[in-house]
């Protein structure tokens, strides 16, 4: 029996997939078998779930007592240079394994998967969008780039950028220190490790613009807010933010 030439071509490419990539799905351990399923499973995938708890409607910190969305204490202080922050998901579930699978075993592949979860989570709050001109990632440091590879922020913001249509501004702001990971401290010692981190490399790329910055992972906020100072000094007109999960 000949197989369609349809049915054969997707064929082809589906063994060309299993062998570059696991035949397994690294969550949940199901064959992939769909086309295009790669690393983790279509079924996965749309389990990640959108965060539905009012936030702070500067930063974007989540309420988990349910109270209505309003400016948190922290706000009320002292307002954090970007204008607003959004995050797709708490850092839990199905959210929480991508993401960990995406940076720290180097699936690149599955900062597409989110993108597209940010898409589908956030791309239709018009208050985080209107009147964005340019996305920014927040940038590794080059050790650190080469090291894991890819920057996870620039992967899921190349993808973003390309599904909104806007566009994608990736070589402006850098990192010009190389400092410990945050995951390793506290707060405080977040803040203060992060200081002075990021630099403008090309101010006239996003000079009196709109732009939306983008990170993985949301904690305490230093990151963000140290990337917005850069970029507001810069002469950038607003700053949003939008991440992927909150932890």
């Amino acid at each position: 029996m000949i197989l369609p030439l349809s049915r054969l071509f997707s064929s082809s490419r589906k063994l060309g997939e299993l062998i570059v990539f696991p035949s397994f799905c690294k969550v949940c351990s199901t064959l992939l078998e769909e086309d295009g399923e790669r690393v983790v499973c279509r079924s996965c995938l749309g389990k990640m779930a959108p965060a539905s708890s009012p936030c702070c409607v500067s930063c974007g910190r989540f309420f988990e007592d349910g109270s209505p969305a309003h400016l948190c204490l922290d706000c009320l202080r002292e307002m954090p240079p970007f204008s607003r922050h959004r995050s797709c998901s708490s850092y839990g579930g199905k959210v929480k394994e991508v993401i960990l699978l995406y940076k720290y075993r180097h699936f690149r592949v599955l900062g597409i998967d989110l993108a597209r979860f940010a898409e589908r989570a956030l791309g239709g709050d018009e208050g985080l969008w209107w009147g964005v001109e340019a996305i920014v990632p927040v940038p590794l440091h080059p050790r650190r780039r080469r090291e894991r590879g890819f920057n996870q922020a620039q992967v899921i913001a190349a993808e973003l950028a390309r599904l909104k249509g806007i566009d994608l501004v990736d070589d402006a702001l850098v990192k010009v220190k190389n400092v410990p990971p945050q995951t390793s401290l506290q707060a405080r010692e977040r803040a203060h490790n992060i200081r002075g981190a990021f630099k403008i490399k090309k101010a006239e790329e996003i000079e009196g613009k709109t732009v939306l910055l983008l990170d993985d992972v949301y904690t305490t906020g230093s990151t963000l807010r140290e990337c917005a100072l850069a970029l507001k000094k810069s002469g950038v007109k607003d700053v949003r933010a939008l991440t992927i999960a909150q932890a």
